[in-house]
């Protein structure tokens, strides 16, 4: 089992206050683990079997538990107001009005709740008006590439770690994937990305049109850092002999990132200081979901290292948007706190100088990166702007990637 220590320590931090710790994240991406995980260092500290009430809603036997009531019949005969519990209650989506159970629980008895699910909407709606600041998200997402080195047993200073890359860029970060011979990873990829579109996505909404979504999302997959604007994207589809409207389009888009299957950066007017009401850019969780979202056909290299980046700034906590400065893009204007980074991909030093162009004609003091995939050992900056490999650049601790 490989420890998720960045998420492990958040838990622990936030162990034994008011705050209900709500671990969000797509299919497979590890929560379970991180929940068991926890219960281990409970018990480490001397937290008793008895404190600790674990309920899994995918499990046999709590497939009948989706209301409210089936819900409060199973928990209560656990819960004790004599002694302090923990109360871990995986992929609680399932159940419809959880919120109401799990704020009962929460007034009535001395316990620390965490919850876990696949579905963004659980953040919102009774979940907002019931606990309004009175919770903090967790978000996960599949190995970074230093958890699938140390998953892969490679050292950092050893000389596989870039072929690594490459194995990593292909099949993605998904713990069981990672963990698979090379002959099962393409058959587990389709296996996910079949639950997390046909379960996810289209069950959940009863999406009836299959064939539309799926072909939106391998539009998507295959269009990694280009703007994306709803009606563009249904007259493509149109001519491909895929019939969808605007509208459509607009509310799959929502629904793949309510199952966290695809982000969206969001255009930000660098010097009007304002978000854009037009086109965003879609990136997905995990590579090797785009791989099997576009049948496994090499292509947009480009696209998929800026995919590489956006994902691992996310995973690091930043808020992620693609800058806009009249005709000029910044690929990524990255905001954590008080800190702003602004950051270029470029798979390689172009040619001429238009990336560094760009970052140079943001007058602020602000940090710039340029990232790329080739390695230049002789090249440390151009302009003063710190020029980094990807590999280099995934393997620094955050926060401080300068």
């Amino acid at each position: 089992m490989i420890k998720r220590a960045e998420y492990l320590k958040k838990l622990i931090q936030f162990r034994d206050t008011d705050l209900i710790k709500v671990i969000t994240g797509v299919r497979r991406s590890g929560k379970s683990v991180l929940l068991m995980q926890y219960r281990d260092y409970l018990k480490s500290q001397g937290v008793a079997d008895n404190q600790i009430i674990y309920l899994n809603f995918e499990e046999l036997e709590l497939l009948s538990v989706r209301t409210a009531d089936a819900l409060v019949k199973v928990l209560q005969p656990k819960l004790d107001k004599q002694r302090h519990q923990y109360i871990m209650l995986d992929e609680i989506q399932m159940v419809d009005g959880w919120q109401t159970v799990v704020n009962g629980i929460r007034v009535s008895y001395d316990c620390d709740i965490i919850v876990t699910g696949s579905n963004a909407k659980m953040l919102s709606g009774e979940l907002a008006t019931l606990l309004s600041g009175r919770y903090v998200e967790i978000p996960i997402y599949p190995f970074s590439f230093k958890e699938f080195l140390a998953a892969k047993e490679i050292t950092s200073d050893s000389r596989e770690v870039d072929q690594a890359f490459l194995v990593y860029e292909k099949y993605g970060g998904f713990p069981l994937v990672t963990l698979s011979p090379v002959a099962l990873k393409d058959d587990i990829l389709s296996s996910l990305y079949d639950t997390i579109t046909l379960k996810d996505v289209a069950e959940r909404a009863q999406v009836r049109d299959i064939t539309s979504l799926r072909a939106l999302v391998a539009f998507l997959a295959d269009n990694i850092g280009q703007l994306v604007q709803p009606a563009k994207v249904a007259g493509v589809l149109k001519n491909e002999g895929i019939s969808i409207s605007n509208h459509t389009v607009e509310n799959y888009l929502q629904l793949l990132e309510d199952a966290f299957l695809f982000y969206r950066a969001r255009q930000y007017d660098l010097r009007g200081k304002k978000y854009l009401r037009t086109a965003g850019k879609y990136f997905i969780v995990d590579p090797g979901l785009r791989r099997t979202a576009i049948g496994r056909r090499p292509g947009n290299y480009a696209g998929q290292l800026e995919n590489v980046v956006y994902v691992e700034l996310q995973r690091r906590g930043y808020t992620v948007d693609v800058g806009k400065m009249n005709t000029k893009e910044i690929d990524f204007v990255a905001r954590k706190v008080d800190r702003v980074l602004y950051v270029q991909v470029s798979y390689e030093i172009p040619a001429n100088s238009r990336e560094t162009d760009d970052l140079l004609q943001l007058r602020d003091n602000y940090e710039k990166l340029l990232i790329t995939q080739r390695h230049y050992p002789d090249i440390q900056d151009i302009d003063g702007i710190p020029v980094v490999n990807i590999v280099d650049w995934l393997l620094r601790d955050a926060p401080s990637e300068m």
